[in-house]
């Protein structure tokens, strides 16, 4: 048998912050809801020098994911009302920062890396955000033909942008 100890050590995961993401966005608020509508919203990301070796080859790829901590998200709530949507859905059908493991993805432009700085494009990301991976975007791998997409099929209010409904705010 398990004891609660033992569980929460077993379920313990570890992230090591390898660089931070710098942007023209200091609020949530007027930050682009997605890449796909981020146009050339400029960026920058700072590599530890720990880790600017494993930038070897990356220059290569057109597109990278950007995974992230959304370290300024309100606490996690498993019921949300998305940008897309007048009406609350369960937190795992949308893209919401505000959940119960924070991270965000981003499959950003790269045009170029001096060192340890990465030059990118299509930004939708608060500056200062901690980077805790990169990938590389491979659309041999990363782009499937669907069929449907759950309540997105059903709603398109045109917005482009973030308000502040899953900034934390200065209370919490």
């Amino acid at each position: 048998m398990i004891n609660l100890l033992t569980y929460q050590i077993m379920n313990e995961m570890v992230l090591k912050q390898i660089g931070v993401i710098r942007s023209e966005f200091k609020k949530a608020t007027d930050t682009p809801i997605q890449t796909a509508v981020a146009g050339d919203h400029a960026g920058e990301v700072d590599i530890f020098e720990e880790y600017v070796e494993g930038l070897k080859d990356l220059i290569g790829f057109d597109r990278i994911w950007l995974i992230y901590w959304c370290d300024r998200a309100a606490h996690p709530k498993l019921t949300v009302r998305p940008y897309l949507d007048r009406k609350p859905h369960g937190v795992f059908a949308t893209r919401a920062p505000s959940r119960p493991n924070p991270l965000g993805i981003s499959a950003v432009r790269l045009h170029k890396i001096e060192g340890n700085k990465l030059y990118i494009s299509g930004v939708d990301i608060l500056d200062g955000t901690p980077l805790v991976d990169i990938k590389p975007y491979a659309p041999r791998f990363d782009h499937f033909e669907v069929e449907r997409s759950g309540w997105l099929d059903n709603t398109d209010n045109g917005r482009t942008t973030a308000d502040d409904r899953f900034e934390r705010s200065e209370e919490e």
